[in-house]
Formats: structure tokens, C-alpha cells, sequence
């Protein structure tokens, strides 16, 4: 007979979250799953205070247990929080995200009746400042992100990957957890090798997280291009794992170069294909509905970011490991 509520290790990356710790923290206080044996907190170099929220909260909940993650890297933070887990299972969370009171005992229960080695369910972008508001909409739109379940939803069943997910501790052991060289796309790269060893990453729409976007576009930007910067490389490792999807940021690179060279040295009819990307930007961002006119401009601008930057990281970005950074 299975055991009702198997022991669960929470494993959590920490970098420069201090805005946001606290509220990721209560909510995992808050899980109506009573079995959360360890909360294990791998915390890098901050400069704005994120360990002393961390400290303070160490001494309201005992199951904190903090250890320092020198590199910063978010693979390694999580492996190295993996390897002082003693869980059945390990659930995955990023400090910039909120947890439904029953994610855990939710989750718990989907990698139990299906038997997958990972599941995980939808990311659901949420503004505080109109900013992040028009981010929140595109990283919900398959004409910003694509036709990945996990950020919109849809039907539950065997999936590429998920946002965040629970992981069988075995399994993730006997894979040795996430590949420390990717500083982006380690989730994705660790799905493909639970997949290629039989197991199942199980997307269920009953699990629903709260993810805060980047807070200006400078911050947009740089993450969306090492998004693609770090694809590239995945794909390289991996090359049975591209998508059509994939290559769509960068073809509109190489068309936007392509028309900005020819209408410079022949006629201004190159221009056409891209005035007509920027036009369907908008004309999107127009259509959505229950927004204000500033926030469709906004969500344009949004769009536009996160499909140059990714294809330009794609393309032409230099994936270092030395570039670390918070999810």
C-alpha cells in the first residue's frame, strides 16, 4: 500500500530575492501537505539582503535549513540542495514565486497515479506594476512564448517540460540532477533525460504558481536573450529536442537584419515584411481584451522585447557559465 503522504523535501535556489523570499516562503509554510520534512534554502551571492530574510525565517520554521552556493548558479543550488534532501519526492520552487495552499499534496498525488518522474503544471505570470502586468500577458500568449503548455494551460498529459515540478528523488539521483553547466534551459535539459530513460514529465493543470516577471525592460531583455543564448546550447547537446517553435525568434532576426541591409542598399520595399512584424505586435496587443491603451502599448513593447532578445541570444549569444543569475 502507498503511503498517504510520502516525506517531502522542498529544494530551493536563492539569489537577490529578497522582495520577493518572504512571500515564497509563507506560502510554502502555508501547504495543506503535512509531510514537508526539510525546506533546504541554497543561497548565493545577494547584495540586497536576501539572507537575512532567509535567517529570520530559519528561526519561525525549524525545517529551514540553509547552505551556501558559492557559484550562484541556479543548477547548482538546486543540486547541491538535492543532495542533503531525504524526501521521497523534491519539489522544486523558485523565490520569485507564490504556491497555492495545495500545490504539494496536489503534486504529490499526480506523481504517485501516474508514475512520471517529474510533474509540474503552469506558470501563471502575474503583474504587480503595469509593467509587469504587459509582461504577465505576452508570457501568457502562445504569440509571445509559443505553444508550451505550461505557460497558458490545456489539457493534462505527458509533456515536453513543466514549470518547476516534483521530481522522484531516485530518479533525479540517478541522472545526477541538473547539468551544472547551463545556467538557463536546466530544467528542460533534465526533462529530456527523464524522457530518454522512460519516465514520464506529467503537465497538470491543477497545479498553478504564481510567477512575478522582471520588473523594467533592461531586466526583460537580458533574460529572454540568456533564454536563447542557453537553448542553443541545450539543442547542441540535445539536437533530436529542437522544435519548429524554437527557430521562429530566430528567423525574425535574420529577416529584420536581412531588410534593414537590403532597404539600405536597394529600395525601401525591404522594409515591408518587417513593418508588417511590428504591426502584428500591435495589432495583437490591440485585441486583447480588459486592458487599458497604455498597457496594449506597453504590451507590445513587451513582445517585441522578448522575440528579439531571444532570438538574438539564439543566434549570437556567448552561453558562459560564468553568467549567473536568479530564475
Amino acid at each position: 500500500m502507498v503511503q498517504e503522504q510520502p516525506p517531502v523535501s522542498i529544494i530551493m535556489p536563492v539569489r537577490n530575492a529578497a522582495e520577493t523570499l518572504a512571500r515564497t516562503l509563507e506560502s510554502i509554510s502555508n501547504q495543506s501537505y503535512t509531510n514537508i520534512i526539510e525546506i533546504i534554502l541554497a543561497i548565493g551571492p545577494s547584495g540586497d539582503g536576501t539572507r537575512s530574510v532567509a535567517e529570520e525565517y530559519c528561526k519561525l520554521d525549524s525545517r529551514i535549513n540553509i547552505i551556501e552556493n558559492k557559484s550562484g548558479g541556479t543548477a547548482r543550488g538546486l543540486n547541491l540542495a538535492a543532495n542533503l534532501a531525504t524526501g521521497e519526492y523534491l519539489v522544486r520552487v523558485d523565490s520569485h514565486c507564490q504556491l497555492p495552499e495545495d500545490y504539494v499534496r496536489v503534486a504529490v498525488k499526480k506523481i504517485i497515479e501516474t508514475g512520471a518522474g517529474n510533474v509540474g503544471g503552469i506558470q501563471k505570470a502575474t503583474g504587480e506594476t503595469s509593467f509587469q502586468a504587459a509582461v504577465a500577458t505576452a508570457m501568457t500568449s502562445k504569440f509571445g512564448v509559443g505553444n508550451a503548455k505550461f505557460h497558458y494551460g490545456g489539457l493534462e498529459g505527458p509533456v515536453d517540460t513543466v514549470y518547476l515540478g516534483i521530481y522522484d528523488t531516485i530518479l533525479f539521483k540517478e541522472l545526477d540532477g541538473f547539468d551544472e553547466k547551463l545556467i538557463r534551459n536546466q530544467d528542460y535539459e533534465l526533462n529530456i533525460r527523464i524522457r530518454a530513460k522512460g519516465r514520464l514529465v506529467w503537465f497538470t493543470p491543477d497545479l498553478v504558481v504564481k510567477y512575478f516577471p522582471r520588473s523594467n525592460i533592461s531586466q526583460l531583455f537580458s533574460q529572454f536573450f540568456q533564454y536563447g543564448s542557453w537553448k542553443r546550447k541545450v539543442i547542441f547537446k540535445h539536437p533530436k529536442s529542437l522544435k519548429a517553435r524554437q527557430l521562429a525568434p530566430p528567423t525574425l532576426i535574420v529577416m529584420l537584419l536581412s531588410s534593414a541591409i537590403l532597404f539600405a542598399l536597394s529600395s525601401a520595399w525591404y522594409l515591408v515584411p518587417s513593418l508588417g512584424y511590428f504591426f502584428l505586435c500591435i495589432a495583437v496587443s490591440t485585441v486583447q481584451k480588459g486592458i487599458s491603451l497604455r498597457l496594449k502599448a506597453t504590451l507590445s513593447l513587451a513582445f517585441i522585447t522578448m522575440h528579439v532578445a531571444w532570438g538574438l541570444g539564439f543566434l549570437f549569444g556567448r552561453a558562459k557559465i560564468t553568467e549567473f543569475c536568479s530564475e
